[in-house]
């Protein structure tokens, strides 16, 4: 076995677990919801503090 055959088996390892996660990520049983909305549940404030509003000076 030389180097070439050593590489071969590695890309074939490398493809096998990248489509083994591309379908752990697209499969029926995930919901990612939650984590998709977690930005929107933040509470409203502003960025910036106002400086009429105690903000640094």
């Amino acid at each position: 076995m030389d180097m070439n055959d050593f590489r071969a088996w590695y890309t074939l390892l490398l493809i096998l677990v990248f489509v083994g996660i591309a379908w752990w990520a697209y499969s029926r049983k995930r919901n990612f919801d939650a984590a998709a909305n977690l930005p929107f549940n933040e509470p409203d404030s502003p960025a910036m503090p106002n400086k009429q509003e105690g903000g640094e000076r």
